[in-house]
């Protein structure tokens, strides 16, 4: 957004909080940004106030925005059917029209009274139905014909204080396994590919064969044969480019309890969750180690007709989730600024 011409009032990286304990250390800032963010779409004043994700931070802005007369639009809605339905009647209570990314959220919403528009998912338009593996590591630098393993383990430092040693650990196994295999590991950003760098020297992973590139995660599940992923939206974006994948995660022992006591669903995986039905590997918590995560990967890396459904399941999840969605979008707003 900045590079389209966007002025940034504030990072999104303020808002890259996850979780219940982790969130409370942070609460009194967001809570003041939350604030300074109201006063300010007021005194512009603003048309209309369109949230995009991040419902605990939007909708307690849309509320309060759309009590002052400002119209509101949410784009995408927050995941009530997982967990947490109480937020429905902040949808209610402060949006004016809701845009879903998935298919089966808008009947939901819409028998609760909102209105509700189904818009597809922009990533399905943005990244290749044919994806070109060897595109792709050429980009890369890597080998053309080893076996290739990309992982992500997310975009917070949480989740890389968390998943990062357990995910490189599982790379050892996987090479002990197959000294030809290839990883390259995804970094958001400079400071996380400082930190991956820091646990792959402490690992002892040759370099030559465990690569860290920076901001480039399509091309790096592009290149790859499978992929080992933080739950997430790099799940869908995993799913949209054909790659099969393990999924994993793992949070402080008091948000997975509250968690747990507050689920809805039984998957936590996004293509698990389309597909109404575990067609991905997940695990969690305690089970987060090489010893379980390196058999899963590398049963999808022998391929086979397992893999072949694998991958014909995510054209027919891809399908569906795509459509004109800024069209879409831009249509939504301007009816809402009228």
């Amino acid at each position: 957004m900045v590079a389209a011409g966007f002025r940034a009032w504030w990072h999104v990286r303020e808002l890259s909080v996850r979780g219940y304990a982790e969130v409370l250390r942070h609460l009194p800032r967001l809570l003041a940004l939350r604030r300074a963010l109201i006063v300010r779409i007021r005194t512009w004043p603003a048309q209309v106030f369109v949230g995009v994700d991040a419902p605990d931070f939007n909708l307690g802005v849309a509320v309060r925005l759309r009590q002052q007369g400002i119209r509101t639009v949410q784009f995408v809605a927050p995941a009530i059917w997982a967990w947490r339905p109480q937020r429905l009647r902040l949808v209610q209570q402060g949006v004016d029209h809701l845009l879903t990314v998935f298919p089966f959220e808008h009947d939901l919403f819409v028998a609760a009274g909102v209105r509700t528009t189904y818009v597809g998912h922009p990533l399905a338009a943005m990244l290749p139905a044919q994806p070109d593996a060897a595109a792709a590591r050429a980009r890369l630098a890597l080998s053309a014909t080893a076996p290739t393993l990309a992982v992500l383990p997310g975009s917070r430092p949480a989740e890389l204080e968390q998943l990062l040693t357990p995910f490189l650990q599982t790379v050892v196994w996987l090479q002990r396994r197959d000294a030809a295999l290839q990883a390259v590991v995804a970094a958001a950003d400079a400071h996380l590919a400082r930190d991956i760098e820091a646990a792959r020297r402490r690992l002892e992973l040759d370099p030559a064969r465990v690569h860290i590139v920076t901001g480039r995660s399509h091309d790096c599940l592009e290149a790859a044969d499978v992929v080992l992923v933080a739950s997430g939206t790099a799940t869908l974006e995993t799913l949209l480019l054909g790659r099969p994948m393990v999924i994993a995660y793992r949070v402080s022992w008091l948000t997975e309890w509250i968690t747990r006591r507050k689920a809805l669903i039984s998957h936590i995986g996004l293509p698990n969750i389309l597909a109404g039905e575990r067609i991905v590997p997940e695990f969690l918590q305690e089970d987060v180690r090489a010893e379980i995560l390196g058999p899963a990967l590398a049963a999808l890396l022998e391929g086979g007709a397992a893999v072949a459904r694998l991958r014909e399941r995510f054209a027919s999840i891809r399908a569906a989730l795509t459509r004109d969605t800024p069209a879409r979008v831009v249509e939504a707003i301007v009816d809402a600024a009228r």
